[in-house]
């Protein structure tokens, strides 16, 4: 577990660092001065001066940071960002937005390379298929004997028969046979399986089964090397639709408060999460750690002061307007914004540790 900790640690650093990088790559691209690209944040460990560029190793592990001329204040030079053209600037800013986007492919091209389970229906043939479980219905059996999305159903039991499962149908008939009589089912969860009692219910609630839970049949399936690219890159749009409608249908219930099953998490929960996904194996630690991209690249292009989306929001106010917004409005919205999502995460963190404990 310790392990998995220091991986979902590194990676969430390593996100944060790639998503710089697009910062800087592109004000590089575009003539503008670099002064220091550094991994963490102050106090500096190390620091060495490359060309016009200062790399660093700071002491607090939780980030990265580029600092970019003229990003902060109007400053009249060629190599400085507040004298770029708009689109230039807009560039500059969007790339760190599109960096996460393009992790996300990246990960989810590599992911259909080396196999990636898919759902597959109950008649198809397929090697080494799979039950497995995607959702688990609150105050059913199934909650209560300690399934989680993500196990896979091995084989079921009673006293008189044991069935191997690889078919959702098999799975849902012997629980039909099986009403108000406690059964043993074999899950896989990561690296270990075990047993569960449970007892199938004989009269579910409206639109759940005797045991709630929401059963698929996978099987792994790779894709050639020329067309792994594309199936990333179809994945990672179709994610963001999906994440996209999902937030619209949240905002949209705001002010009757979140849907049921949704809720905020911090850093801690989702590094909590990432551990969990790296004990199912490297193609589902990969899956999440595109997700999580995804959902830092859709965040961080929302029109809010201190988020990128903020950045581009001044300057396409400034491109309407025909000048730049006053720097002293920008720094104080920018500082309003950045204090209130402090707060918030402060909160959701002491949420996150609360849940784990």
């Amino acid at each position: 577990m310790f392990l998995s900790i220091i991986i979902a640690f590194l990676s969430l650093i390593a996100l944060a660092i790639l998503h710089e990088f697009g910062h800087f790559i592109l004000a590089k691209k575009f003539g503008v001065k670099v002064e220091e690209f550094g991994i963490g944040y102050p106090p500096r460990i190390f620091a060495k001066k490359i060309g016009e560029t200062v790399y660093s190793l700071n002491l607090l592990p939780f980030g990265a940071l580029v600092k970019i001329k003229g990003e902060e204040g109007n400053i009249e030079s060629l190599e400085s960002f507040s004298g770029k053209p708009i689109w230039q600037r807009a560039l500059i800013v969007f790339g760190g937005v599109a960096s996460f986007w393009l992790i996300a492919a990246i990960i989810l091209s590599i992911v259909f390379a080396i196999g990636v389970n898919e759902v597959i229906d109950d008649e198809i043939s397929a090697i080494n298929p799979k039950v497995q479980i995607v959702a688990v219905a609150p105050n059913s059996p199934s909650q209560a004997a300690g399934l989680k999305a993500g196990d896979i159903i091995l084989e079921i039991k009673n006293q008189k028969s044991n069935i191997k499962i690889d078919k959702v149908k098999d799975f849902q008939d012997f629980t039909k046979e099986n009403l108000g009589q406690e059964i043993i089912v074999t899950i896989q969860r990561g690296n270990e399986s075990k047993e569960v009692s449970i007892t199938p219910r004989i009269t579910p609630p409206a639109g759940e089964g005797p045991l709630g839970v929401a059963l698929v049949r996978t099987a792994i399936k790779n894709y050639p090397w020329w067309l792994a690219p594309i199936k990333g890159m179809q994945a990672t749009f179709n994610i963001t639709i999906l994440i996209i409608k999902g937030f619209s249908q949240v905002l949209a219930s705001a002010f009757r408060g979140l849907p049921t099953g949704v809720e905020f998490i911090g850093p801690v929960g989702i590094g909590s999460l990432i551990a969990q996904a790296t004990q199912l194996g490297v193609a589902y630690f990969l899956q999440f750690i595109a997700l999580i991209a995804i959902y830092l690249a859709i965040f961080n292009i929302l029109p809010i002061p201190a988020f990128d989306g903020g950045k581009l929001l001044f300057l396409a106010i400034e491109k309407i307007k025909g000048k730049p917004i006053k720097q002293r409005v920008e720094q104080g919205l920018n500082a309003v914004f950045f204090a209130l999502i402090i707060f918030l995460s402060v909160v959701v963190t002491i949420k996150d540790i609360a849940k784990l404990f």
